[in-house]
Order: structure tokens, then sequence, then C-alpha cells
């Protein structure tokens, strides 16, 4: 989790990631945020985030997006 914490404040430096729990819905993520996100979770934990993954439940948190890489990292 604090890998993810530093790829997210690298990403987003304004962002309080450890508070925030409306990432998406609140629109704090651009697109362009969560492409980056997806691209940086993918390389470092050698996951594939499907397209099945990227709905709003899996990033409005830094404990959503942990979630899903751990769900993903197991299948």
């Amino acid at each position: 989790m604090e890998e993810l914490m530093e790829i997210l404040e690298d990403i987003c430096p304004d962002v309080d990631f450890e508070n925030e729990k409306a990432l998406v819905d609140d629109k704090i993520l651009s697109s362009f945020d969560i492409i980056s996100i997806i691209s940086e979770i993918s390389e470092t934990y050698g996951i594939r985030v499907t397209p099945a993954e990227i709905i709003p439940e899996n990033f409005n948190s830094a404990d959503a997006l942990w979630n899903m890489i751990c769900k993903l990292k197991e299948g």
C-alpha cells in the first residue's frame, strides 16, 4: 500500500489520497490521471487492468485501488 501511495502522490501531488473517498465521483482524477495510474500499477505490480476493472468504484479511493490490485494479483 505504501508503494501505491507513492505512485498516486507522484501522479497527483495535490490530492489527499489518505482521506479522499470520491476521486472519480468528485472529478478529482482526470481520465489522463487514471490512465497514468493504470500504467504505473500495471508495471509496478505486474498485473493487467482490463476494461472491466476501469469503473469508478475501483478508482474512488486509494483503498479501492489497493483492493483491486490485490484481487488482480490473486487471480
